[in-house]
């Protein structure tokens, strides 16, 4: 009796032996969990933005030349050098000897004077009709923001009313300059009458050549003394503060874009993005070859900053800035990191860690930009997906998030 159970001891003995052995074995045996990155389906603000490398430049530039054949003196002003309309001297001019001239060059140079005052009084017509159509746009626009605080009217229709005023704005402005640019024609055509006139060839008339604008000097031609022809550019003005944005787009991008789009600047040397908005997409494309000799198709975009110029007084003429033009903004969407994506079938999928598993599962998708995409079905809030998932993953496969 004794040895039957001393028996039956070993047989349980040996046998749980084995048992322990054999799940060892199995948890030994067993294949881990894949290390995956994971992050939760969330909701919150989705901006979809047309990016492309742009640079600045200023809207109207004016560059001072020659009036005629001579000397011009030494040019003490420097790039950027301030100066005042009528007042700051650009440079001093001595015309060269005049040649004899026959009654039909004298008539030719009274006659380009004569165009010449047509045509300030052209711009200054211009002028005129430019800021009553500025006055009636603003005027709109006021009466629009009256009626969206009394929640009236959209808050597009006072977009494109804003935008419409400001363009206005820009015309009456661009009109102001074309007055003083067509003055600065006409004081050309009587220096020219003047050389035309003749006289005493030994103590020839010196002209002194001012501004046309306010501004600063963006380029000096010629420094030192000289001798040039008619129309030799001296100096470029230009104002500061008149700055604006061009960026060239894609036709396939620029179709998107339309005037009155907010955007950011940005990666232009400040610490903070800079605001602006699009004035224009111009409505003709050219030809660019990119740098890895690509033939595109680009079209050409406008935009105006809307911060103050104290927060961007550095800017200068001909700097690269980042557009990011914004096409699509919309709050409380629902979201999913784009590296969680990807293609089953003609559907987008993704795995979803539940209980330590990874599963699959389809998503509708809609809009999307380089990290994030609208989820409009198949997912849920709070639903922890895998991030970039490993080749190793696939439906059932155990899964543990990496802890960071």
């Amino acid at each position: 009796m004794v040895t039957t159970r001393m028996t039956v001891r070993r047989i349980v003995f040996w046998t749980l032996g084995v048992l322990a052995i054999g799940i060892l074995s199995i948890l030994a045996f067993r294949p881990r969990p894949i290390a995956v990155d994971v992050a939760a389906v969330a909701r919150g603000t989705l901006q979809v933005t047309v990016d492309r490398e742009g640079k600045t430049r200023v809207h109207d530039r004016y560059l001072v030349s020659a009036p005629v054949a001579g000397r011009v003196e030494r040019i003490e002003l420097q790039p950027g050098d301030p100066v005042v309309a009528g007042r700051t001297v650009i440079a001093t001019f001595v015309p060269g000897a005049p040649p004899l001239l026959d009654a039909r060059a004298r008539a030719e140079a009274e006659a380009q004077v004569g165009a010449a005052e047509s045509t300030v009084a052209q711009a200054k017509a211009a002028l005129g009709q430019a800021q009553v159509q500025r006055d009636i746009s603003v005027k709109q626009r006021d009466r629009l923001e009256a009626l969206f605080r009394e929640q009236v009217t959209p808050q597009a229709d006072v977009d494109t009313a804003e935008a419409d005023a400001r363009a206005k704005a820009e015309l009456a402005r661009a009109a102001t300059a074309a007055v003083n640019a067509a003055e600065h024609q006409l004081d050309v055509a009587r220096a020219a009458l003047v050389q035309a006139s003749g006289g005493d060839a030994s103590t020839p008339l010196a002209l002194v050549i001012r501004a046309p604008v306010d501004g600063v000097v963006l380029q000096r031609f010629h420094e030192s003394t000289s001798v040039v022809p008619t129309g030799a550019p001296l100096v470029e003005i230009a104002d500061p503060a008149d700055l604006e944005i061009v960026a060239d787009y894609l036709s396939t991008d620029a179709v998107q874009i339309h005037a009155g789009m907010p955007a950011t600047i940005d990666r232009w040397g400040g610490s903070q993005p800079l605001r602006a908005r699009v004035r224009r997409v111009e409505p003709f494309g050219f030809l660019k070859v990119s740098a890895l000799g690509v033939e595109e198709q680009r079209v050409n975009v406008i935009l105006d900053l809307d911060d103050p110029p104290a927060v961007w007084r550095s800017l200068g003429d001909g700097y690269r800035v980042e557009v990011r033009v914004i096409v699509w903004e919309q709050p409380k969407v629902l979201k999913v990191p784009t590296g969680a994506l990807f293609r089953h079938g003609q559907d987008w999928a993704v795995f979803v860690e539940e209980g330590g598993r990874a599963r699959l599962r389809t998503a509708t998708i809609g809009q999307r930009t380089g990290t994030e995409a609208q989820v409009t079905g198949g997912l849920a809030e709070g639903d922890r997906v895998i991030v970039h998932p490993p080749d190793a993953v696939a439906d059932g496969v155990r899964v543990a998030p990496r802890t960071s």
